[in-house]
This record gives C-alpha cells, sequence and structure tokens, in this order.
C-alpha cells in the first residue's frame, strides 16, 4: 500500500513519491511535483512519519544542516509577512548532508566541502543581487534542486507544505530581494520574482472567485503535458497540440462526457488514468498550487482548466460519495470531539475497494460485512486491538507492530480517517471508508491504563505532490 494514510511531506527530492490506490499502485503525476521540487519535507507512506508540524510565519528559523550561518538574519527577523510570495532558487549542497538526499544527491555536492558550498552560495547571491535577471541562468547553471530547472518559480503561502526556513525566508523577501537561508538539503539562494502572466487558456473566471472552498471537495482530472513542461516527463506533443487537446477535453466534460473515458483515453496522471480517481483537496493540502486553487473554487460538476508544471490539468469537481452502510454514520454526524488524538486501525478490503493485500482483493462483499461487524463487536466487548491488528490488517505501516497514528486537523491523512479519528471518543470504535477499504478505527489515548505511546518514525527510504492532487 504505497500511500496508505499520509500525504508525503519531506523536502523534495527527485524521486516518485506514492499517492496512489490500492491495487497495484502507480505514481500519481500530482505526487511527483511533490517529490521534485526540493522546498517540501517528503516522506514515502508505506508507515507512518511522524506530522509535520504547522509553520509560525512569525517564528525564527530552525537549526538545519550543519555549516557556516549564511541566514539572511535581518531579513528572518522581519514581522511583516507577504500572503503569498513567487520565488526562484538556487540550492547548492555538500557533501556532508548526503543522508538527507537518500541516495538522490547531486554529484556536484557529492563532492564538495562545507567551505566550498558556502563560497559558492555567497558569490550567486552577489550576483544575483547585482542583476536580480540573472537567477534563470544561475539556476540553469548551478542548481541542485531539479525542481527548479524548469524556470518556473514556486509559489510560497503559509499553507504550502515547504521545509520551514525556504517558507520563512520566502515570505519576507520583498520583490526582487536575494536572501539566503540554510536547510537539510543545504544553502537555497533564493529571490522574490514578479508572478508570470497567467496563461490565457486558463479557467481565469474561476480562478478569479473571491472566495475559495473552506472545507474538502473532491475532484477529478486530465493531465495534458507537452515537451518542455518543467515536470512533464516523456511528453512529446508541443505546447500548442496541447493547448488544443486541452481545450477540446475540457469542452467535452463540459458537455458532460464520461470522466473516466476521458481520463483513460488522454489523462498522463498514472495514479488516476486508469482507475478514475478522485482526490479530496483541501486547502492545505500538499498539491500543487494551481491544481489546489481551481479544485477549490469549483462548483459541484463544474470543471476547469488550469496549467501546472507538469502540463494542462483539465478539473471537474465531484459530488461527495454516497455513505457506506458500514460507517459509522452516527459518530460521523457529530462535532469534532478533539484537536488531538491517537488512534489504531484495522484496514479491510475486498474486491471493489482494496489496497495490495491479497485477502483484500479477494474477498466479497458479503464477507467483508460480517468481518467488519465480527471485529467491531470484539473490539466494543473489550478485546484487544493490537492482535487483531496483526491478524487482520492490510496496512503495512502499522498491522504488525501495532503502532498508533498521531490524527490532528492539519494532519496529513486522507480525509475520511481524520474525520472519525476526531470524532470517537477514548476507547470508542468506529469504522470509516476510504479508497483503501474499511478502516475500523479506535481511539486509544484516554484510555483506562493506556500508556502514551510515540507514533513510528519516517521509513528510511528514498523521498513528492495534484495531484494529481
Amino acid at each position: 500500500m504505497t500511500r496508505t494514510l499520509r500525504t508525503n511531506s519531506l523536502l523534495l527530492l527527485p524521486l516518485l513519491a506514492g499517492l496512489a490506490l490500492g491495487c497495484k499502485v502507480e505514481k500519481s503525476r500530482l505526487d511527483q511535483l511533490m517529490v521534485e521540487r526540493p522546498m517540501k519535507r517528503t516522506t514515502t507512506a508505506t508507515t507512518t512519519p511522524t506530522d509535520a508540524k504547522p509553520v509560525d510565519p512569525h517564528a525564527a528559523p530552525t537549526p538545519a544542516a550543519p555549516g557556516k550561518d549564511l541566514d539572511s538574519k535581518e531579513i528572518l527577523a522581519r514581522k511583516d509577512t507577504a500572503a503569498e510570495v513567487m520565488v526562484k532558487h538556487v540550492l547548492i549542497g555538500w557533501k556532508d548532508l548526503a543522508g538527507a538526499y537518500r541516495g538522490q544527491m547531486d554529484p556536484r555536492a557529492q563532492k564538495r566541502t562545507n567551505d566550498e558550498a558556502a563560497a559558492l552560495a555567497e558569490q550567486i547571491a552577489g550576483k544575483l543581487k547585482a542583476d536580480p535577471k540573472a537567477i534563470d541562468a544561475l539556476v540553469k547553471e548551478h542548481s541542485e534542486d531539479p525542481g527548479s530547472q524548469g524556470g518556473e518559480p514556486y509559489e510560497v503561502n503559509e499553507k504550502t507544505g515547504f521545509v520551514p526556513e525556504f517558507k520563512q525566508l520566502a515570505l519576507r523577501l520583498m520583490l526582487n530581494e536575494t536572501g539566503i537561508v540554510k536547510t537539510d538539503y543545504g544553502y537555497h539562494v533564493m529571490i522574490r520574482v514578479t508572478p508570470p502572466p497567467p496563461d490565457p487558456l486558463e479557467s481565469s473566471d474561476i480562478l478569479n472567485r473571491p472566495t475559495a472552498e473552506a472545507g474538502t471537495v473532491r475532484v477529478q482530472h486530465v493531465l495534458i503535458g507537452w515537451k518542455g513542461a518543467p515536470a512533464a516527463r516523456s511528453a512529446t506533443r508541443t505546447k500548442e497540440e496541447a493547448d488544443k487537446l486541452a481545450t477540446e477535453v475540457l469542452a467535452k466534460v463540459r458537455a458532460n462526457g464520461d470522466m473516466p473515458a476521458l481520463m483513460k483515453a488522454h489523462s498522463e496522471d498514472p495514479g488516476s488514468k486508469d482507475n478514475a480517481r478522485v482526490y479530496d483537496v483541501s486547502p492545505d493540502a500538499p498539491m500543487v498550487e494551481p491544481f489546489k486553487k481551481l479544485s477549490l473554487r469549483l462548483k459541484e460538476n463544474e470543471a476547469g482548466l488550469v496549467k501546472s508544471p507538469f502540463g494542462w490539468h483539465v478539473i471537474k469537481r465531484v459530488p461527495p460519495p454516497a455513505p457506506d452502510t458500514l460507517e459509522s454514520a452516527d459518530i460521523l454526524k457529530r462535532p469534532v470531539a478533539t484537536q488531538t488524538a491517537k488512534v489504531k486501525h484495522i484496514l479491510l478490503g475486498w474486491t471493489e475497494v482494496h489496497a495490495e493485500d491479497p485477502r483484500g482483493t479477494k474477498r466479497t462483499r458479503a464477507e467483508l460485512e460480517k468481518l467488519v461487524k465480527d471485529t467491531i463487536a470484539k473490539l466494543q466487548k473489550g478485546a484487544k486491538i493490537e492482535p487483531l491488528m496483526k491478524e487482520l490488517s492490510e496496512d503495512p505501516g502499522s498491522a504488525t507492530d501495532g503502532k498508533p497514528y498521531d490524527v490532528t486537523p492539519d494532519a496529513g491523512l486522507v480525509e475520511p480517517f481524520k474525520n472519525l479519528s476526531l470524532r470517537l471518543k477514548p476507547g470508542e470504535v468506529g469504522a470509516v471508508k476510504t479508497t483503501f477499504g474499511i478502516h475500523i478505527i479506535q481511539r486509544v489515548d484516554g484510555m483506562p491504563g493506556a500508556t502514551p505511546e510515540k507514533a513510528p518514525p519516517a521509513p528510511p527510504a528514498p523521498a513528492p505532490a495534484p495531484p494529481t492532487p
């Protein structure tokens, strides 16, 4: 199960991070952006990594990698921050940071000492301060962030999932101002740039709506890339050909065309093209900003077009699904009971909705219903959940070790799982459906005799993200 519960969050590396469904999981192109841009802390999600903490926009930068202190302290000390900025940067690493890159460090950095990295970063910053227009040439020549090589700026706001140090500097920069900040990945020589003009084909009428959806919306999309798009790896069509195809697909979607069929025929997002995957999008979802902005402004059954580093996204907002009869509807209707919960769960799939566990892929719906009801009954009668997790659960990230998930409103968990967890009372058991199956969840904090437990650490696997989404 490549993405059991968590959305990825670690400084982005040029690898795919899974944000896909069960079955034989493909990687989403939206998820790839999360790893191709080394500004976000990303962990692979085969187990449950520690939750990323919200960033205080006025906080001082946190200690990062060892090395010289080149941080632009006068900028970082500013109390006023912008709501949203566009920045470009040159990333310079050195060999002592290889562990953070997990095998993906640029060969230049592998040979460089910290003294050499610091000298190069200061040299680049000097050139950039003298000529802000030199940024693209400097990125092309020096930057070790693969995501920056396309030349498009990063959009940064308080909710984007960038590493805190990167975001703290970005939101304090003035237009055309240069600064340096150090992270676990090296020195980031950064400049704030003017936002690029929108593409005339984008759905500007929707994007310009004054307010975005406050909660979570569900969308499907068709990704259409072109040769030269920063994150489009295999596209061979020209931009003009992509424009034509995106316009045609959008017209078909707006004419109530078969969205799953259009996705299968045209989309280049392997995480959704063949399974018609629906993405849950919230304001703080770790997805590329253009995808998220359009998704959150769409009305139900409305479609629009937006451009991201992957290419064109034809996005349609779909209605919420009907509740599953196995879900704990009474609990889900309650107000949120807590802002922080520790839960354990048993994941059970069936032939229609499952992860990669063969038990789930072969289980009939009737067998599932009996197993869910019997398991909940055992827990309600006082059975320990850990042995049942080990025996039954199809979540490889928690089944064998019985470890809990820490749940908060902004935790990077799939929304249905989070919604139920935060409504449970201590010791209470409930069930909810996600794209992986039925989750039987028990809140374990606050139970009589409960001892504090720590969530398991992030796995030592290489590290994205709109999707899609």
